[in-house]
């Protein structure tokens, strides 16, 4: 584990303004106890919790699982999630950023495991073999990130961080509404639990002072869910708070070995050159959110050892997530924003969140409780987080400098990025590889950052023009 400057691990607010729990709670080493991270933690893991699970179910309605199997993926998801989160704080070798960094199921691999999971011939198991390998890929790539990172100019890293914040708009509008595929989307009991959510962050925030501030996305999740729960034992929305979660439960859950399961493990070459290409795209993105990170909690940028070591985390932890049967995991956006909300970065206060998630995959009734979390609620308080997202790129961009090339490059690589994204069936001739790596956002603002990063001209040819 490398030691850390001063610099690095206090934030920009000057530790004598505050209450020494404040101040420690803003330092990435500050002196605190356990129990008093644990209601920060709680923050974090319900501010990602549903996000978590969403790939998963995806996936396992492809390839037709049983819901005993659906039951291990989602325990073993949870596992891998709190170990993930752990590795990424306190590192071992190289492996981990050792920053606070949350790590959750990615949403980036799930159209290759739906094509991958549907395919009788394949199934699961083939999701699984491609899952592994891929991680021992994304490794490598932290592992040598001090050979290729220099390649990546720092207007690229902006465009990164500042689409990912535009692609979790969307996420967060419809978390607002309700969520994705909901019947009763948009509807007045769904925009006004999410509304109260928001207003109470937002008043909390507002009207309380010192480590109280700090809390103020787990009280807008607790006044939502209230609200959410009267809603439904009143019928006024009587399935916004989802008690089917709780039926069926078993008290205690052990998660499973992947080769033991009945998918097992398989290894198909198309799936695996499918999931190395998306594992590169995830690079780029635990770049971008180790960036935003650390602008946003530390204010500077991260070092090549956070970098490359928070990389190699996520793909030490995917391939261990195949194993166990789970999705590839990533460095969860989410967290960056609640950074940027609550400027609580410490170690011990995020190992809670990690420890919560351990906890959580061996107790499912525990595991049922975080999601039941109505999508409305989440929206109230990730609608804002998402927005400080897209704000930590605009300052990276600015940081970077407004000279025209940079412009050019931002604004080419933003309005392909999402623009392509947004107009359904532009790639549908092309092969489903090409399709399954180029349906993200972030994928194509990066390929075309990074190409005009290489081929524009420099700025003296701008200004001679």
């Amino acid at each position: 584990m490398t030691s850390t400057s001063s610099a690095e691990t206090n934030s920009t607010t000057p530790p004598s303004s505050l209450g020494s729990t404040e101040a420690a709670l803003r330092q990435l080493d500050g002196k605190i106890s356990l129990w008093t991270g644990i209601p920060f933690g709680i923050q974090h893991v319900l501010a990602m919790f549903v996000a978590n699970l969403a790939p998963i179910a995806i996936v396992v309605a492809a390839a037709q699982l049983t819901a005993e199997q659906s039951a291990w993926i989602i325990s073993s998801a949870l596992l891998v999630a709190g170990l993930g989160t752990c590795l990424q704080l306190y590192p071992l070798w190289r492996i981990g950023g050792r920053l606070p960094i949350v790590t959750g199921i990615s949403f980036t691999y799930v159209a290759a495991a739906t094509l991958v999971a549907s395919d009788p011939k394949l199934g699961y198991g083939a999701v699984i073999g491609a899952v592994i390998v891929g991680g021992f890929v994304e490794l490598l790539l932290g592992l040598t990130a001090q050979y290729w990172k220099p390649f990546i100019n720092p207007i690229v890293s902006a465009v990164v961080v500042t689409t990912i914040g535009f692609s979790l708009l969307s996420v967060g509008a419809t978390s607002f509404g309700g969520g994705s595929g909901a019947k009763d989307f948009g509807s007045w009991q769904n925009l006004t639990v999410a509304t109260i959510t928001l207003v109470a962050c937002l008043a909390f925030q507002v009207l309380t002072r010192g480590i109280a501030k700090q809390l103020s996305v787990l009280f807008g999740l607790v006044v939502g869910y209230i609200i959410a729960l009267i809603f439904t034992l009143s019928g006024i929305a009587p399935h916004m708070v989802d008690f089917s979660n709780f039926q069926g439960l078993s008290i205690v859950s052990l998660p499973h070995i992947a080769p033991l399961m009945p998918f097992g493990i398989k290894f198909d070459v198309n799936a695996i050159v499918s999931f190395t290409l998306l594992y590169v795209v995830s690079s780029v993105e635990v770049l971008g959110n180790t960036s935003s990170l650390t602008q946003v909690g530390f204010n500077r940028e991260p070092t090549d050892r956070e970098t490359a070591g928070a990389i190699a985390g996520d793909g030490f932890i995917s391939s261990v997530a195949g194993f166990f049967g789970a999705l590839p995991l990533t460095s969860f956006a989410q967290n960056v924003g609640l950074v940027a909300i609550t400027k609580v970065v410490n170690r011990k206060v995020i190992l809670t969140g990690g420890l919560i998630l351990i906890l959580a995959s061996f107790f499912p009734c525990l595991a049922a409780v975080f999601n039941s979390l109505p999508q409305a609620v989440l929206g109230g308080c990730t609608i804002m987080m998402f927005g400080s997202i897209v704000l930590a790129g605009i300052q990276m961009i600015a940081k970077a400098g407004f000279t025209q090339r940079n412009i050019t490059i931002v604004t080419l690589a933003l309005t392909i990025g999402i623009g392509f994204t947004q107009a359904q069936g532009i790639f549908q001739y092309f092969p489903a590889l090409f399709q399954s790596v180029f349906s993200n956002a972030i994928a194509i603002a990066f390929v075309v950052a990074l190409i005009l990063s290489w081929v524009l001209p420099d700025e003296k040819h701008f200004l001679s023009e």
